[in-house]
């Protein structure tokens, strides 16, 4: 039978940071679930690391990818669960009960569960809340303001979901999710307790100025170029709240 969920872990030399993401895989209270690995050929300890964890429902795939996206694409036409889960090395399931509480919502068969994110180091230590909180009512048009639902908390049904558009480098994500909101029959909240923790200075975070205009020609194709010039003005109060706090916090 094949399982509920698929969750899809692409890894490149990520030896330092993979063990907390497949310990919190292990730790499941649910088993209803597959874990593929799909690893870009690493020549670190990545590999030996993933099969030394012993998941039972684990399957690895290891070969050259044309990045990131490339790698997720491969993730979903070898999945074989009703619902994806993209879990990038780094990050990990914020509890040991997040996949039977994913499993509940499940029940209804929506076309995306979500939830929200926290913000974790290196040392694996919350360090806050992401700037943007996933609202109680999830549409396409919630992605105005942004990534409100961070890609890991978004646990879409595979039989909606399409190929990641590889001509955005850094924000296909940004698109795929919009792509899947207006496919999806409706969208289950579950609820205010984290089910994902992030792991801080991801690919986007550290080439933020060229993945912000991504994002801008994303919202443009979805949503025409007047609206997508009116919601990033809208921005503009919430940046500059961020760029405060930022600030007060360093002179503290």
């Amino acid at each position: 039978m094949d399982p509920l969920f698929s969750i899809i872990t692409v890894t490149w030399n990520a030896a330092d940071v993979i063990t907390p993401t497949l310990q919190s895989v292990r730790r499941q209270t649910s088993t209803d679930y597959e874990l593929l690995i799909i690893d870009g050929a690493s020549t670190d300890d990545t590999l030996a690391i993933v099969r030394g964890a012993s998941i039972a429902s684990m399957r690895v795939f290891s070969e050259p990818d044309n990045g990131l996206y490339d790698a997720m694409n491969k993730g979903i036409a070898k999945a074989r669960g009703r619902y994806l889960i993209f879990l990038n090395a780094g990050d990990a399931f914020a509890d040991d009960t997040v996949l039977a509480r994913l499993a509940e919502f499940a029940a209804g068969n929506p076309g995306v569960i979500y939830g929200q994110t926290q913000l974790v180091d290196a040392q694996r230590q919350v360090v806050g809340k992401r700037h943007l909180t996933a609202p109680k009512r999830l549409t396409a048009d919630s992605f105005l303001k942004g990534m409100v639902v961070c890609h890991q908390a978004f646990v879409a049904r595979r039989d909606l979901v399409p190929q990641y558009d590889l001509n955005y480098r850094l924000s296909a994500d940004y698109d795929w999710c919009i792509k899947v909101l207006k496919a999806s029959p409706g969208n289950a909240y579950v609820g205010r307790a984290p089910i994902i923790s992030y792991l801080a200075e991801g690919m986007t975070t550290r080439h933020h100025r060229a993945s912000l205009w991504e994002r801008f020609r994303i919202m443009c194709h979805h949503y025409g170029t007047g609206l997508a010039i009116l919601s990033h003005l809208s921005f503009i109060p919430r940046y500059l709240k961020r760029r405060l706090r930022r600030g007060g916090a360093n002179r503290q």
